[in-house]
């Protein structure tokens, strides 16, 4: 079994904002291969099958920068290995639409990968990252909070597609194809 885990902040004010490309992405993934989502005290989860593979979608509801716990109990509660663990999350260092797929690393700023690595003790779980670009005359939190501009939804709407399809074939084809796959500049 695998866990996809999609961070964001719950709540219809923050719904549509930067910060939520991952919410956004494990919807788009859940619903594309039937997978209702069943709300928990600290997270939406559901089960079922991604290209024939058993997986878990979890979307915690502890907001992001407090993601890491109910991520870890549901690890620990399924004998899910960290190396099939998927988290699905937004990067200011990309421009708005880029996605790339990452096996390891540090947290890069981002506080719900923080989170989630201290939780869990390690960096070792593999990472799909949605670009959101970056205003240098905004203040970091304004930014991720805010809604995505015009011109940038349909960006965003096909990284999340390509995130999907990015997730899947991670699971088919293991993290390494899909990194040579994805891992390129969109045109």
């Amino acid at each position: 079994m695998w866990a996809v885990a999609g961070l964001g902040n719950p709540g219809r004010k923050y719904s549509r904002s930067r910060h939520n490309a991952g919410f956004m992405a494990v919807d788009a993934l859940a619903q594309k291969h039937g997978i209702a989502l069943k709300e928990y005290v600290d997270r939406k989860q559901g089960s079922g099958h991604i290209e024939g593979v058993e997986a878990v979608i979890i979307k915690p509801l502890t907001f992001m920068n407090r993601s890491g716990p109910a991520v870890c109990r549901l690890m620990k509660k399924l004998a899910i290995p960290m190396e099939r663990l998927i988290v699905v999350h937004d990067d200011m260092d990309m421009p708005a639409g880029r996605l790339r797929i990452r096996k390891s690393g540090s947290p890069g700023g981002h506080k719900g990968v923080e989170s989630i690595i201290s939780s869990l003790g390690s960096r070792e779980f593999i990472r799909v990252k949605l670009g959101i670009g970056r205003d240098p005359g905004m203040l970091a939190e304004d930014y991720v909070l805010g809604k995505f501009g015009r011109q940038e939804l349909p960006l965003v709407k096909e990284a999340i597609d390509a995130a999907v399809e990015a997730i899947a074939a991670i699971l088919s084809e293991g993290v390494e194809k899909a990194m040579n796959r994805f891992n390129r500049p969109r045109s």
